[in-house]
């Protein structure tokens, strides 16, 4: 859903860059013109894999909440490493996938936001007449969301580290890391919470 128009927009840009490569072969040893199709061959791997795991976890979401447990088993890893941070009355994600849904009928997971980095794709979402805002990032390995960190009433903010050994090209900074997402939506709860990093 909102990869799709983009990817397509990428992809053609992508397109565009490695024919004017290409038209400059004469140029360019053969060397670094392999490494620029390696690298964007890269890129459009990532972008389906991107694609990919944000229409899983939407699947999941409209699972979640129409109550569809055969799909929802089918997305969760059995082993499944759930974290939470928030108050724990609004653990409305683990009371549903454990059945005790008496408290959470009418609390319903309505993402506003998604986004992914790889292997992790980030959701947002509030419900406003709850003041209640939630960020989860999922981590999805092979078609199945192995990892759930749930945070709410939280402000968060996703930085990325460079690794010596990742092949990612990282702009430097006296951190090592940089921020490649921040929540927005607990603004919309009017409400003061509190702010945390995770780092991907």
């Amino acid at each position: 859903m909102l990869g799709k128009s983009g990817s397509r927009e990428n992809r053609r840009r992508l397109h565009k860059f490695i024919s004017s490569l290409l038209s400059w072969r004469v140029k360019i040893s053969r060397k670094p013109l392999f490494f620029f199709l390696d690298l964007a061959n890269s890129q459009v791997n990532t972008e389906d894999t991107d694609s990919s795991n944000q229409k899983l976890v939407l699947t999941l979401y409209d699972s979640l909440n129409s109550r569809d447990s055969d799909t929802v088993v089918r997305i969760l890893a059995p082993d499944l490493e759930w974290w939470f941070h928030g108050p724990p009355s609004h653990q409305f994600l683990m009371r549903t996938l454990t059945g005790d849904t008496t408290a959470v009928d009418t609390f319903r997971f309505v993402p506003q936001s998604v986004i992914s980095f790889g292997s992790t794709v980030i959701v947002e979402g509030c419900d406003t007449s709850r003041a209640i805002s939630w960020v989860h990032a999922l981590t999805v390995v092979d078609g199945i969301v192995t990892q759930v960190r749930e945070y709410f009433n939280t402000s968060l903010t996703v930085t990325h580290f460079a690794g010596k050994d990742s092949g990612e090209i990282v702009p430097a900074n006296p951190g090592g890391f940089h921020c490649v997402w921040e929540s927005s939506v607990s603004d919309r709860v009017g409400k003061s919470v509190p702010g945390l990093v995770l780092a991907i």
